[in-house]
C-alpha cells in the first residue's frame, strides 16, 4: 500500500474539518471494504480518518413513530435490534443474509452504503477498468459478464451494487442524513447511488467530505409484511445474482400499497416504482404478481452470459410478492 497518515477523529465536526482540509483523505470505521481496496491499490488515500469511536452507534425512536440508525452502528446491531426486528424485517433479513457473523460485527450502516461493486474486472489490476480509470474501457463488455448489470448500465459501466442491506432500504423509503461545512441535509435512498453514465467512477452522490451521520426509517405500518429474497450461487457468503425486497399492503384482497425493489440487477439498488403503482388497486393472486414483474424487467438488456437474470428476477419478483401477500415471513 502506499504511505499514508493516520487520525482519530474526536468528533463529527473535527472528522469533517480534517476531510475538507485533506481532498485525498478517507474516513474509515470497520474498513470491511475500504482495507481490502487499500490493498489491492484500488484506493491510494493520503489519510485515514478513523471515526469508529464517535457517538453515532445508537438506533433510536423518531418523533414520527420511525427509526434513526446512527450511521457506526453495526450491521449485526441492526440485524438484531428488536425495533427493527419487529417493524422492519426485511431489513434484518437482508442484512442477515450477507457476510458472515465476523464481517457483520464489523461493519457499519455508514460503511455499507459506501462499499463498493465487487466486479473482478475492477479488483483486478491487470485489467483495464473505467471505474478504477476513467476512459480505459470496461472489459466486461466482451468478457465474462454472468454476474453484471441487466438494467441501468452505461457503455461505460456493467458493474453491480453489491448491497442487500442497501436493496431493502430502498423499498423502505430510507433517508440518509449526511454532514459538511454547510451543514446537514437528507437524501432519500433512491436518490443516494448513481447510475454509470459516463461518470462510472461515482458511485454515490455525496460530496466532498460529507459525512454519513444517520439512516432514517420512515413509519411504514405493511412493512412488517416484508420479504427478502436472495438467489446466488452457493448460500453462504455470496453476493446476490438477484435479490428482490418486497412488500404489499392488503386490504381484503386488493392492494393499497406495495414497495418492489431488487439487487443484482444494476449499478445502483433497484427500485421499480413503475410495477408498484402497477399493483395499487390491483387483485392480489398470480396473475396480478407475473405482470408487475414483466413491468419491472421490461427494460433489461441482458449481455452474452447473464440473460438467465432475466428469468430469474421475474420467479423472485412473483415468489417474494405472493410470500408477502400472505403476511411475510423467512424465506
Amino acid at each position: 500500500m502506499n504511505n499514508f497518515t493516520y487520525i482519530r477523529a474526536t468528533s463529527v465536526k473535527d472528522a469533517i474539518q480534517r476531510s475538507t482540509a485533506n481532498k485525498n483523505a478517507a474516513y474509515i470505521a470497520g474498513g470491511t471494504n475500504l482495507v481490502d481496496r487499500l490493498k489491492g491499490f484500488l484506493d491510494e488515500p493520503s489519510q485515514l480518518i478513523d471515526i469508529s469511536r464517535l457517538d453515532m452507534k445508537r438506533i433510536s425512536r423518531t418523533t414520527n413513530g420511525g427509526l434513526l440508525i446512527g450511521a457506526l452502528a453495526s450491521n449485526t446491531a441492526v440485524a438484531d435490534n428488536p425495533d427493527i426486528r419487529r417493524d422492519y424485517p426485511i431489513l434484518s433479513r437482508a442484512i442477515l443474509s450477507g457476510a458472515s457473523q465476523q464481517i457483520r460485527n464489523m461493519a457499519t450502516v455508514g460503511g455499507n452504503l459506501l462499499q463498493r461493486t465487487r466486479c473482478p474486472y475492477y479488483y483486478d489490476t491487470a485489467f483495464p477498468c473505467n471505474k478504477r480509470q476513467p476512459g480505459t474501457g470496461c472489459p466486461a463488455a466482451t468478457g465474462i459478464n454472468r454476474g453484471h448489470a441487466i438494467l441501468g448500465a452505461s457503455d461505460q459501466c456493467l458493474a453491480v451494487h453489491p448491497s442487500d442491506m442497501c436493496v431493502a432500504l430502498a423499498a423502505l423509503d430510507a433517508v440518509v442524513v449526511v454532514e459538511s461545512p454547510k451543514g446537514k441535509r437528507q437524501i432519500q435512498m433512491v436518490d443516494f447511488h448513481r447510475l454509470p453514465g459516463n461518470t462510472p467512477q461515482r458511485d454515490t452522490n455525496l460530496e466532498p467530505g460529507e459525512l454519513i451521520t444517520a439512516i432514517i426509517l420512515p413509519p411504514i405500518s405493511f412493512a412488517k409484511s416484508g420479504v427478502y429474497l436472495k438467489l446466488r450461487d452457493r448460500t453462504s457468503y455470496a453476493f446476490a445474482l438477484i435479490s428482490v425486497a418486497a412488500a404489499v399492503d392488503l386490504s381484503a384482497e386488493k392492494i393499497k400499497d406495495a414497495r418492489l425493489a431488487m439487487g443484482g440487477v444494476a449499478h445502483i439498488p433497484w427500485r421499480s416504482t413503475e410495477a408498484e403503482k402497477f399493483l395499487i388497486g390491483k387483485t392480489a393472486n398470480a396473475t396480478t404478481f407475473e405482470q408487475a414483474a414483466e413491468i419491472a424487467l421490461r427494460e433489461a438488456k441482458p449481455l452474452t452470459h447473464n440473460s438467465f437474470k432475466v428469468d430469474m428476477a421475474k420467479r423472485a419478483i412473483r415468489r417474494a410478492l405472493t410470500i408477502s401477500a400472505k403476511g411475510g415471513g423467512v424465506v
